[in-house]
């Protein structure tokens, strides 16, 4: 499928689109390619863009003080991927966007992308309820690491996100879910202990 048919129709699941809102939408986007290991954005810089993965998968990641990396989110096709909190205040960001995989996403300028905001309520609409979303995800998220397992937290995220489960580095399952690679080992043949 195209990768603005792609964009469109993720718009449609929301929210009601005019012709002159889609042609508002397709010519505020970029395509943009990337190659595994590609850093679509670095700590330090801004991000002034908004991402919409096409193909492909990528991770967003903080590194610590002893430069161990901590995986806050995956983007796969269909998804949004970008450091919100960078975008929303202007601010550097603390997070890196690397490819996983080879892919496409579109992205579009934050500057643009307030402009529509400004001239349609649908678009204003959609990303709302991403960003409400988001925030769901990010409370969610939050608090299952707080008072769940890892063992529930994992099993958690393979019902959830089973894609994602298969396409993804040991190491950064793990690094998501805050344990080492091989504790997720350990947790992974637990569970096919249990389905056989």
């Amino acid at each position: 499928m195209d990768p603005y048919d792609l964009l469109l129709d993720h718009f449609r699941r929301d929210v009601e689109l005019n012709s002159q809102e889609e042609k508002l939408i397709t010519d505020c986007f970029s395509l943009k390619e990337f190659r595994k290991n590609d850093v679509i954005l670095s700590a330090g810089d801004i991000s002034s863009h908004m991402r919409f993965v096409v193909e492909g998968c990528l991770k967003s990641y903080y590194l610590n003080e002893d430069g161990k990396e901590h995986i806050v989110h995956f983007g796969i096709e269909g998804w949004w991927i970008n450091d919100l909190y960078s975008y929303f205040t202007g601010t550097t960001s603390t997070q890196y966007i690397q490819a996983i995989e080879n892919g496409i996403f579109l992205q579009a300028p934050k500057e643009k992308l307030d402009e529509l905001f400004d001239s349609s309520h649908s678009i204003e609409r959609f990303f709302r309820l991403k960003f409400q979303n988001a925030y769901v995800s990010f409370i969610d998220r939050t608090v299952n690491s707080l008072s769940k397992t890892a063992e529930e937290q994992y099993a958690e995220f393979c019902e959830k996100y089973p894609e994602i489960e298969q396409r993804v580095p040991q190491y950064a399952l793990a690094s998501y879910l805050g344990i080492t690679p091989e504790f997720l080992s350990v947790l992974r043949k637990r569970q096919l202990k249990r389905r056989s």
